[in-house]
């Protein structure tokens, strides 16, 4: 994970202009992953092959990033989700930022990596079955590793994934 904006010119980090049809895309695909071309070109009233080369444009300036499945965890027996900061030791920082990304990013468990600035260095989101298999994550995975400082776990009552957040009951 290199972080670093070295030898980049200022264009290559301003966002792509998205036009009206290129925005609706972008929201009909975070929708429904699995929409056809056909029903995308249906939906923005043009032709199944402008819609596949807006889709093409799209994936190729980096605004569709990928197309991912939503996956209910509790149905894989890992209904248990929680966040868990960690914040790193000062010591050695650039090469500890990278290495535990590294480490943790692929850990079956994890959901999601976020790399922060703020009180913690990541945020982790994680779905395991059990408090005791919460227990050994942190213990084994994060506690163990030296360039850890300290974790701070906070267990999710509720998740939702989809762009507009459904309300709590």
């Amino acid at each position: 994970m290199d972080t670093s904006t070295e030898g980049l010119s200022s264009n290559t980090l301003r966002a792509p202009a998205l036009d009206a049809v290129d925005a609706r895309i972008v929201r009909l695909l975070s929708a429904d992953g699995r929409m056809t071309n056909a029903q995308l070109a249906g939906h923005l009233g043009v032709a199944p092959s402008t819609a596949h080369a807006r889709l093409r444009s799209l994936i190729e300036r980096g605004v569709i990033t990928g197309f991912h499945a939503s996956v209910d965890e509790r149905m894989l027996g890992a209904g248990l989700q929680a966040i868990i900061g960690v914040v790193l030791r000062p010591s050695g920082r650039r090469e500890s930022i990278v290495e535990f990304a590294e480490r943790v990013r692929v850990l079956p468990q994890v959901i999601q990596v976020f790399f922060l600035g703020g009180d913690d260095d990541f945020l982790l989101h994680i779905a395991v079955s059990d408090s005791s298999e919460m227990r050994e994550f942190v213990l084994e995975h994060l506690s163990a590793q030296s360039s850890v400082a300290s974790t701070r776990t906070s267990i999710v009552f509720d998740y939702h994934r989809n762009s507009v957040a459904a309300s709590f009951h």
